[in-house]
């Protein structure tokens, strides 16, 4: 019981302003998950010579979240050393 209890107070973290996990990330890895199983999908489906229709819209949307979370979450990483270099300077002054 005590198990499922920190593991519902761990998942009830994820949603506080001050956590340790990127969620940019996390979104976008879950992204790219869900294309990397429609392709191995569309694979095994066309080696059996079924066609499996997957709305061009639907995987763009995906392709889009995934390239949209990691290229904030790389922006993040190198605008931020920036941001506390500016922030102590302006201590020192």
């Amino acid at each position: 019981m005590d198990k499922l209890k920190k593991k519902l107070m761990a998942f009830k973290d994820i949603f506080k302003d001050s956590n340790d996990i990127n969620e940019k990330s996390v979104v976008g890895f879950i992204s790219f998950i869900v294309m990397i199983v429609a392709m191995i999908v569309d694979l095994v489906t066309g080696w059996l010579g079924k066609p499996l229709v997957i709305n061009e819209f639907i995987f763009n949307g995906f392709l889009w979240i995934t390239i949209g979370s990691f290229g904030i979450s790389g922006l993040e990483k190198v605008l931020k050393p920036k941001e506390k270099v500016e922030e102590q300077t302006e201590e020192t002054n």
